[in-house]
């Protein structure tokens, strides 16, 4: 059976997942790449060293979320949201972060590219160590769900 989701299955899969998919598109560049996150009273937060995905999104901060849940090919949950991208400092950096590690630290054993900094306050340490040290949240505007289930 193939069905919508409704607004509490949508949030559940978003609250509940920790790897999803950011689309961005920026000078007739489409770029789809797969994010840890952490969801938090409709945003998404994210961590990131510099590179293509930030340049992207800071053109064009205009992007879509993609995550799913699958058990098997017949039984599974995909929500695909759009937002905007917001790159954080000061406070709202600080507490994205907090989001962040509350989610992921739990599951980041020895990961070099998953576990975030434990501080922003000196972003060019962070840096210099090779940890990722850009912490933005994507405000979800639209939400959509599917689901099959046997």
């Amino acid at each position: 059976m193939l069905g919508q989701l409704d607004e509490r299955e949508i949030e559940d899969v978003l609250r509940s997942e920790y790897l999803g998919r950011i689309g961005c598109h920026s000078d007739g560049r489409t770029y789809v790449v797969p994010v840890t996150y952490a969801y938090d009273n409709g945003a998404v937060y994210g961590h990131s060293a510099e590179g293509l995905k930030l340049r992207m999104m800071r053109a064009n901060p205009s992007v879509c979320f993609e995550v799913d849940r699958m058990e098997d090919l017949a039984t599974w949950r995909s929500v695909i949201a759009w937002g905007r991208f917001e790159e954080l400092r000061g406070a709202e950096a600080d507490h994205g972060l907090a989001v962040l590690m509350a989610r992921l630290l739990p599951l980041s054993a020895s990961s070099e590219t998953s576990h975030p900094p434990k501080s922003l306050t000196h972003q060019h340490r962070a840096i210099e160590e090779g940890l990722p040290a850009i912490v933005y949240r994507i405000a979800l505007r639209e939400k959509s769900g599917r689901f099959e289930r046997h």
